[in-house]
């Protein structure tokens, strides 16, 4: 039987008791395919990174119920169904580049033979085989991320987890990685639940957008990118981002964030006013 990468239903999370009680996420229900793109977007404080976490078996769910590829998270995370990416890279300085992309496979006793291999494949997905005993800090901010992301790749996970993995990037280095891990996920073909500020690189890095409300996280409605109208057979191309149906995707966004309706799309691109 295929499961879906992620099912999650009716999960809360509430943190602390009486009058320090928090309720981060209420009533959420949420499905991603197996090989699909989704990103979460809303406002700081409403639970995106929560419910990343919870689907990493990095917290617990108040109530409800979630599981990944029909597992509990707890055993996915045991099976390495999935690899993390977060904001910052994590690499341990004192390790190389292969080094650090190594770790997950060394930490669960792959053969150094089988290591090595897979380290060179990695590197040469992400365009870093010639930085392979490079350290860290001897990269830039960009290099690092796709060293991260190499690593959170190593043991082939179905499901990418990654949480704002772009968000320190300047603009210009922010795109390029976006059209990075469109490639890369093209040819892994990883399902992947992505968090982010960003409207326009959820619009052009997923296959559905899911909007979520201030605390308590609800999710107030999501845009499937892939609707006739929007961007075209889902067109992950550099040049998506000045076609009408991105735009129009944006605005979609935009509106179910703000709670207003979507503006008129024009040759130039939203009309705000």
């Amino acid at each position: 039987m295929n499961h879906p990468a992620i099912e999650v239903r009716g999960v809360n999370r509430v943190f602390g008791k009486g009058r320090k009680q928090v309720d981060a996420l209420s009533d959420v229900d949420l499905t991603v395919a197996d090989g699909e793109f989704v990103s979460l977007i809303g406002p700081s404080g409403c639970g995106k990174s929560t419910l990343l976490r919870l689907v990493a078996d990095l917290d617990v769910a108040t109530s409800g119920e979630l599981a990944v590829f029909g597992k509990s998270a707890r055993q996915a995370r045991l099976d390495q169904e999935y690899g993390i990416a977060f904001q910052q890279s994590g690499l341990l300085p004192w390790r190389t580049v292969a080094g650090n992309v190594e770790l997950p496979l060394k930490l669960h006793g792959v053969s150094t033979e089988i290591r090595r291999r897979r380290v060179a494949e990695l590197l040469e997905l992400v365009g870093l085989s010639d930085f392979a005993k490079s350290h860290p800090d001897q990269l830039s901010g960009g290099m690092q991320q796709r060293v991260a992301i190499a690593r959170a790749l190593a043991e082939s996970p179905r499901l990418l987890l990654m949480d704002e993995p772009f968000g320190a990037l300047d603009e210009i280095t922010r795109e390029r990685m976006q059209n990075e891990l469109v490639r890369i996920c093209a040819e892994t073909g990883a399902a992947v639940l992505f968090v982010t500020h960003s409207i326009p690189e959820a619009v052009f890095l997923s296959d559905r957008v899911v909007v979520m409300s201030p605390r308590p996280g609800r999710i107030t409605g999501i845009v499937d990118v892939r609707a006739d109208g929007m961007v075209a057979a889902h067109d992950r191309s550099a040049g998506a981002r000045d076609e009408e149906g991105f735009f129009r995707a944006v605005g979609e966004v935009r509106s179910l964030l703000h709670g207003t309706p979507a503006p008129a799309v024009t040759a130039r691109g939203v009309d705000s006013r």
